[in-house]
């Protein structure tokens, strides 16, 4: 059992940057790499903006009522307001660029269908 010695030098040279080997990459593959890198850039970027506006949406009310309501100054310290702020701040990030991540790999595979229809009409 084990690897293959052939396989084995094979994994040593791509992971060293040498491709030699019999692994050709596809025409294509160059494409969809950068189309899911921009996918997970456009989902970072998407999430930070909603959690700078979710920061700022329950910032104001949180610290609005920890001035102002008798229960929210007995109760709530800055760790408890901060805790309050940035749980909602993490949330909104993680679930806009997990939607956003989502919605466009939706999209790429619409294209990649698309094209692949195309492509076997011309044939």
């Amino acid at each position: 059992m084990g690897i293959p010695m052939e396989m084995r030098d094979m994994w040593v040279q791509t992971r060293n940057g040498s491709t030699h080997g019999f692994l050709i990459a596809s025409p294509t593959e160059q494409e969809k790499i950068n189309r899911s890198k921009y996918c997970t850039q456009e989902g970072a970027r998407q999430g930070a903006k909603a959690a700078g506006i979710a920061a700022l949406v329950t910032a104001v009310p949180t610290l609005v009522a920890c001035r102002t309501l008798p229960w929210a100054k007995a109760n709530l310290n800055y760790t408890a307001q901060a805790l309050i702020i940035s749980a909602a701040s993490i949330a909104s990030y993680f679930i806009t660029a997990d939607k956003t991540i989502l919605h466009c790999a939706r999209r790429n595979a619409q294209f990649d269908l698309l094209a692949r229809s195309q492509r076997d009409k011309a044939t």
